[in-house]
């Protein structure tokens, strides 16, 4: 740790540069920074060994982080995990990134920690930081961990993300659509649950009920490197 107190460091548990595979920057390169752990455990979770104890990590400062993800040369720094918004330093991480950098910083963060911490940078630094949130239906057994609050923090340059595996998913992602105007306030985007229901349910769905300002996304990463969990 290059003499910092562990206090000053992240956990990163992998930082590598591919493209986006989901969301309004899909197919774009983006320089990833995975965090350790998670406060979920979501059925579907493609991302479960960056949530153990076990997972081995890189203790680095932000300065280590933010240097060596402006190296990359991409347009978009992506902060993922895990769950990036348990690190008590990731404000300051984005801030770093932001203030010495021209690129866009998104943070994917699960719906379960707020997301008020990054509300000054955001207005310090207009449409340069995105959110994206993503909303846990029923089958991933986590929906009731869901901050309601975080939804009235987004704005245009943000998206809500749902990943649905049955009609019960599909029926709790309109109602909170429509609950907290999502489609009035940002992009939303439905993706399925490999193997557990067809894109073209999702599709059907979302035009009954109206909901045609919503996006049905098929994850990048998953078609290109199927099976492949690290690097993408």
């Amino acid at each position: 740790m290059e003499g910092r107190s562990r206090s000053a460091a992240m956990p990163v548990a992998e930082r590598f540069v591919s493209i986006n595979g989901e969301g309004p920057r899909a197919g774009r390169f983006a320089a990833f920074v995975r965090f350790a752990g998670c406060n979920l455990s979501c059925s579907y979770c493609d991302t479960r060994w960056a949530c153990q104890p076990s997972c081995p990590v890189e203790q680095l400062s932000c300065d280590q982080i933010a240097r060596w993800a402006l190296e990359q040369g991409v347009p978009c720094v992506t902060l993922t995990g895990g769950e990036p918004l348990l690190q008590p330093l990731l404000p300051e991480l984005a801030r770093i990134l932001l203030e010495r950098g021209a690129c866009t910083v998104e943070v994917e963060t699960n719906g379960a920690c707020s997301v008020e911490p990054l509300a000054a940078l955001r207005a310090a630094h207009p449409g340069r930081l995105a959110l994206t949130l993503d909303c846990k239906l029923p089958s991933s057994g986590m929906a009731q961990r869901m901050l309601d609050g975080n939804y009235a923090c987004l704005g245009e340059a943000d998206c809500v993300k749902f990943v649905a595996g049955s009609e019960e998913d599909l029926v709790e992602a309109a109602r909170v659509m429509r609950e907290h105007g999502l489609l009035q306030r940002c992009p939303v985007y439905v993706s399925p649950v490999f193997g557990q229901i067809e894109p073209a349910d999702i599709v059907g769905f979302l035009q009954r009920e109206g909901l045609t300002g919503a996006r049905v996304q098929l994850q990048l990463h998953k078609l290109i490197w199927p099976g492949v969990e690290k690097g993408v």
